[in-house]
């Protein structure tokens, strides 16, 4: 990429970052849904587990707002800000076997000391912190809303590492013996609808900003004048 490109890219990233933490919406949901004829065709070919989930999915949620080969996905359903079920399984053998192909999103900020407890918790559970997302990938969706009830108490202290581990093998297996199971009910805490970005902080000085952000309108500029010429 030759210097002005660089330039150029960079000052649109600048300006992407200050419009969105200005006015926000990083995130342009789609609020339509698909027909179930297209959804189907692209589900049937789907592994058995994989194709199990998408539909129970669909069951509770009605048909995604977005669906490709590889993965459906919904916005805003339930509790959670985002939903993708994947053609694409990833074996996880705790705290049983089982392949990973729902993961459920939401808001929530980790303090990063944080991050390497949560990583002890369980591998699936993926932290976002620019972002300001946590989400759980798992077989179901109960698996996913218990172990983030449990990364909640971890960040706030409530259990250790161990404790939630084990307490995860507990709900587990009362869930599936259908008794009473409401860690992997509901979200025992309150969910965010609002992003909370952690952006950091800006380490290139304020000089070298500037130098790029005037070295970008020449650039602009002489583009500008190059198409009007062309016009006419």
């Amino acid at each position: 990429m030759e210097q002005e490109e660089k330039l150029k890219t960079a000052a649109i990233a600048m300006a992407s970052d200050l419009k969105l933490q200005t006015i926000g919406g990083s995130e342009k949901t789609t609020q339509t849904v698909m027909e179930m004829s297209s959804v189907q065709d692209i589900i049937n070919v789907w592994n058995a587990m994989s194709k199990k989930v998408a539909y129970l999915t669909i069951e509770q949620y009605g048909p995604p707002n977005e669906a490709i080969q590889s993965r459906l996905i919904w916005y805003n359903n339930g509790p959670w800000k985002r939903t993708i079920v994947y053609r694409d399984e990833i074996p996880h053998d705790f705290p049983q076997p089982h392949t990973d192909v729902i993961e459920n999103y939401i808001n929530y900020t980790v303090p990063p000391g944080m991050f390497s407890e949560l990583a002890k918790f369980d591998g699936s559970v993926i932290v976002e912190r620019t972002r300001g997302e946590v989400s759980s990938r798992c077989d179901m969706e109960a698996a996913n809303i218990l172990a983030l009830n449990l990364m909640n108490d971890i960040v706030t202290g409530k259990l250790s590492v161990e404790e939630a581990r084990d307490k995860y093998c507990e709900v587990t297996s009362s869930f599936m013996m259908n008794r009473p199971a409401p860690y992997a009910e509901k979200l025992q805490f309150d969910v965010s609808k609002e992003e909370n970005f952690d952006t950091d902080i800006v380490m290139i000085t304020d000089e070298m900003v500037e130098q790029a952000i005037e070295k970008v309108n020449d650039i602009v500029e002489v583009d500008a004048s190059i198409g009007k010429r062309r016009l006419h």
